[in-house]
């Protein structure tokens, strides 16, 4: 099998992945045709080290963190001001901060980690995710930026950002519950 044909099976994880990172379907096809060319242009760097997928996002992983830095002017972080956060903890959380609810059982998630269906709904989850918050929240998770990197890209400062994070993971949290956790323990 060429290089060639093992790069096009894998163009629809890389599209998926770029898009739920850039949210910008123009920018996420920029990113994935830049990361096919950087594999066809070095595929002796390549050497069989890890799986081609890995190796490809994390030549992906790359190319976003370039583009957010070249389109960062384009980008619209708008306030998350009407973003129901503020509800959303008044909901999960009584007046002295301890949880109104317990958190529901979540099983075994390492087992679920392997689950293909776990990760479609994480990506679903994480797509639901006001702009601003999700751009955030995958930089640092995903992209595995550090919180001084995102602060600088994003003029963010650091009360900000993990202000911004906690309510990504609150609102994350809360979607998985509904959509895996209790539709599995549903009988």
């Amino acid at each position: 099998m060429t290089i060639e044909s093992q790069l096009a099976e894998y163009r629809v994880y890389l599209l998926r992945f770029a898009r739920l990172q850039l949210r910008n379907d123009a920018w996420a096809e920029d990113a994935v045709s830049e990361t096919m060319l950087a594999a066809l242009a070095k595929p002796q760097s390549f050497g069989n080290r890890s799986q081609l997928k890995t190796w490809l996002v994390g030549i992906l992983k790359h190319k976003v963190v370039d583009i957010l830095r070249q389109r960062q002017r384009e980008v619209s972080l708008a306030d998350d001001e009407g973003d129901g956060s503020e509800e959303l903890e008044a909901l999960m959380f009584k007046a002295d901060g301890h949880y109104a609810s317990q958190p529901a059982d979540w099983g075994n998630p390492e087992q679920d980690l392997s689950s293909r269906q776990f990760f479609a709904v994480l990506e679903a989850c994480a797509e639901k995710l006001p702009a601003a918050m999700g751009r955030v929240f995958l930089m640092r998770e995903w992209l595995e930026m550090s919180s001084e990197d995102i602060c600088k890209e994003l003029q963010l400062t650091p009360t900000n950002l993990y202000v911004q994070l906690h309510r990504a993971r609150l609102r994350l949290r809360e979607c998985l519950e509904l959509n895996w956790f209790e539709s599995r323990a549903a009988p």
